[in-house]
């Protein structure tokens, strides 16, 4: 991302950007502006001035989105003086950035997400797993003094989220409305997408279940993972998979508290999918594609991460003795699959057959290698 004049920094709210990009600010003599405080926008009222100054210091743009206009200005103000790392713009809202980048900065940005804590981040074994599914990587969230202050902190999230930034982002929605689909979904998480279920269960169109969606996608708090494309032979599923990102909000949605609770939920399974998934896209190098595979048959693989040379498959099982189904393995002969793993609440890795091993979710190492990374 080096050779980028602006690089944008994308994530959900309170996942650490702005305490990144204020660390990167003062240990390069940068400038900051929060366009969430009036005295910054105001200080930004003829931006083409008062930035063309700073053309030899990097200027970090936090809550771009709330100031769209400045996409306009940037433009002429990096062809004037291209340098590297020149602007570090922060959104919490991808749609109108990157449509705003497409069309002001195609080939001046880059683009990088921060999500929540991972896995690796965490450094999370086998023992501080639990831990990391009841309260998900949100930094507030898991650093919380103990599990009920983390619940508060998220249940308390969720509220802000849809009261005072969803409409900041341009989505003029009820936030009763919206909470009241989320949580929904996150009933619903892991399932294949079906819009007109979940219309007539909320009593509204199809359309207006669709701008739902994709508002919180946008937002970064729900990920649609595709289907694999048409196979003539196959019949195969078309509709998404979708999915809450964050385990603990997941599970502040439906009021689940504890380890026990959690203990044999119905939505464990699909949890534990969830996490599995968000570990492996958040991780997986841009030249490798992700989506699952499911024909009206049964066979089914809940990710493949695929590239021009080789294709994955991963089963993800919430079980200390996990066996995949024969649908994963009749999917694995489907697909020509190189390689197959089953990752699961294990201590350590072991083989199930020649193509088939077993990973921990601590150690994913094994798939890198089998993609050639």
């Amino acid at each position: 991302m080096h050779q980028f004049p602006a690089l944008a920094l994308l994530g959900p709210r309170q996942v650490g950007k702005t305490t990144l990009a204020r660390g990167i600010a003062l240990d390069l003599n940068g400038v900051y502006f929060d366009l969430e405080r009036p005295s910054d926008r105001l200080k930004l009222s003829d931006p083409e001035l008062v930035l063309g100054a700073l053309a030899d210091r990097l200027v970090v743009l936090d809550e771009v989105q709330r100031m769209p206009g400045l996409f306009e200005v940037l433009r002429p103000l990096i062809d004037e003086h291209r340098m590297p790392g020149r602007f570090l713009l922060l959104s919490s809202a991808s749609p109108d950035l990157l449509q705003q980048a497409s069309e002001s900065l195609a080939g001046r940005m880059g683009m990088v997400e921060l999500a929540p804590f991972s896995v690796a981040e965490l450094d999370i074994d086998f023992d501080t797993l639990p831990k990391y599914l009841l309260r998900g990587g949100f930094p507030q969230s898991w650093l919380a003094s103990d599990d009920d202050a983390s619940f508060e902190w998220r249940d308390a999230f969720v509220r802000s989220f849809l009261e005072r930034d969803m409409p900041q982002f341009g989505f003029r929605f009820p936030a009763a409305t919206l909470q009241r689909f989320w949580t929904m979904l996150a009933h619903w998480h892991g399932q294949l997408w079906n819009a007109s279920r979940l219309a007539q269960s909320m009593g509204v169109s199809a359309p207006a279940i669709g701008r739902y969606l994709d508002a919180l996608e946008g937002a970064f708090m729900l990920r649609s993972l595709q289907p694999m494309g048409a196979n003539v032979m196959k019949r195969l599923v078309k509709s998404p998979k979708v999915y809450v990102r964050d385990s603990g909000l997941l599970l502040s949605l439906i009021d689940v508290r504890t380890l026990q609770q959690l203990s044999g939920h119905p939505v464990a399974g699909a949890l534990w999918e969830g996490v599995v998934i968000e570990q492996l896209i958040g991780a997986k190098p841009p030249t490798v594609q992700a989506n699952f595979y499911r024909t009206a048959r049964g066979a089914e693989v809940d990710l493949v991460l695929h590239s021009s040379r080789v294709r994955v498959a991963i089963e993800c099982k919430f079980s200390s003795t996990p066996k995949p189904a024969r649908g994963f393995h009749e999917a694995m002969a489907d697909l020509e699959a190189d390689q197959g793993f089953v990752i699961a609440p294990v201590r350590a890795a072991f083989d199930l057959s020649a193509k088939v091993r077993v990973l921990p979710i601590h150690d994913l190492s094994a798939v890198w290698k089998a993609l050639g990374y």
